[in-house]
């Protein structure tokens, strides 16, 4: 299957939740949940989008000819097919439709990202199953995901991390913003934000490359790295946890002045095609995150979907560095893009 046609599969099977457009932007779905809405007024979703738009690339063929730009990364001591990962998703079954509960679309989804040489980011709930399911669904995969906790207490995120550890996982993330989700501030003082030392003995704990995920600011960065985050997400949790947030694309660039080289930056939010991969390269991210793009492609086609998306990407992305004059990614600098 082509990409259009595994978009109409999917369209079939999570409308009117997700309308899988042929580009997610953010527009038909707005404040739309259940669905992969935003939190009101609804836009967050596409402000990430049409930020990287209004990022222009810097055409420049008069260099040496580039036929097939390197695009290999390595991340904490392992090598990847590209820097393009997927972002982990939580209750897909409420938002996107019943074919896949989380425990289901995990394991699937881990299995094909590793097939294509990249790795899925998985996400957490109050089922403890999905955690224990997606590091065992790792651990049969060379330990390559990356399991995403919730900003539980102390004590569950510390048993979560166990099921990491028995399972020889390369790494572990929290996305910290969610301590915005309603099931969460249900919990009070069971869940939520985490300070600076907090966050210290829980990556001590982890005893691996941790990510913090869900950073949008220079002293949240900055934060992250006093805590010892091998790596931050700069995302808004595409808007789902708070109304009125910049995109991700407009602060990315402040971010990675004031921490790059310290950590893994990546980001998440509105990357849509290989030419927004360079955008967001070109403004100081280390590596990229999709996830909604994904999910259609899943419920679309499976794991082959995973291929389809991935190959789309990397073929525009390597397009643009052929055209950009960037023969590898540590080429994608700040001089190729203009505002």
């Amino acid at each position: 299957m082509e990409y259009k046609e595994i978009l109409e599969a999917a369209r079939k099977i999570t409308a009117p939740n997700c309308m899988a457009c042929p580009v997610c932007n953010g527009r038909a779905c707005g404040n739309n949940v259940p669905g992969p809405g935003s939190k009101f007024p609804g836009n967050a979703a596409a402000r990430n989008f049409e930020k990287w738009q209004e990022i222009f690339v810097n055409m420049d063929t008069l260099c040496q000819n580039v036929v097939d730009p390197d695009v290999s990364f390595e991340l904490f001591g392992r090598r990847f097919a590209a820097p393009i990962f997927v972002a982990p998703l939580g209750a897909v079954d409420m938002h996107y439709g019943p074919k896949y509960n989380d425990l289901q679309y995990n394991a699937e989804l881990i299995k094909a990202a590793a097939d294509c040489g990249i790795l899925a980011f998985t996400g957490d709930g109050v089922n403890p199953d999905i955690m224990r399911d997606a590091t065992r669904e790792s651990a049969a995969n060379g330990g390559v995901s990356i399991p995403t906790i919730k900003p539980w207490d102390r004590e569950t995120v510390f048993s979560k991390l166990d099921m990491v550890v028995e399972n020889h996982v390369f790494a572990a993330a929290m996305d910290v913003d969610a301590a915005g989700l309603p099931f969460l501030k249900k919990l009070g003082g069971k869940a939520g934000s985490k300070t600076v030392e907090q966050m210290r003995e829980i990556i001590d704990y982890a005893a691996r490359p941790f990510i913090i995920k869900g950073v949008m600011t220079v002293a949240g960065a900055k934060k992250a790295v006093e805590a010892g985050a091998a790596g931050i997400v700069v995302s808004n949790h595409g808007g789902r946890v708070q109304g009125g947030v910049p995109a991700t694309a407009e602060v990315l660039g402040e971010i990675a002045d004031a921490v790059k080289g310290q950590t893994v930056i990546f980001v998440d939010g509105g990357i849509r095609s290989g030419v927004d991969v360079f955008r967001a390269l070109a403004l100081g991210a280390d590596a990229v995150l999709v996830g909604r793009p994904f999910a259609t492609m899943m419920y679309g086609a499976g794991g082959a979907g995973v291929k389809v998306l991935l190959d789309k990407l990397v073929a525009e992305l390597k397009g643009t560095m052929g055209m950009c004059g960037a023969a590898s990614l540590k080429d994608i600098t700040r001089d190729k893009i203009r505002f």
